[in-house]
């Protein structure tokens, strides 16, 4: 049985796409929607073998401004819940997730050197999930 429906938002309009679906399943089945944004830290620079790394505020702004856009992305959903965490988008999902769990995603196109490279989200997701996964296919717009 499904107790909450998380779904992951990237701020594209395929991740639009993927929040309406969610908040429609989260209705119709009655439970809770959470909508996770996940910030990806950035590398360590390293001038002359130094090891620099970002302001803290720096972080801590972008994760207030990150929270303040996904929130703003549910008001039109009452009582979802608004997540932000740092690390790789695929894993922090899978971790939030249990088997309890619909896991949406929204399938965003990439070029064939980019998934061979690096990867998709989804593809990530639905190989690795503990639950059910949703992936909201959306029309290319090129």
């Amino acid at each position: 049985m499904i107790t909450r429906v998380l779904v992951g938002i990237d701020f594209s309009e395929a991740s639009k796409q993927a929040l309406e679906r969610a908040g429609n399943w989260a209705t119709r089945m009655g439970v809770p929607l959470v909508a996770m944004h996940v910030l990806q830290p950035p590398a360590p620079m390293l001038p002359e073998a130094q090891i620099a790394l970002p302001d803290p505020a720096w972080l801590h702004s972008m994760e207030d401004h990150a929270r303040e856009q996904l929130e703003g992305w549910l008001r039109p959903y009452p009582g979802a819940t608004a997540v932000v965490k740092w690390g790789g988008p695929a894993e922090e999902l899978i971790s939030e997730a249990d088997h309890r769990t619909l896991l949406v995603v929204a399938q965003v196109g990439h070029s064939t050197l980019e998934r061979l490279l690096f990867g998709s989200t989804a593809a990530r997701v639905v190989r690795l999930a503990p639950c059910d996964v949703l992936v909201v296919r959306t029309e290319k717009t090129h």
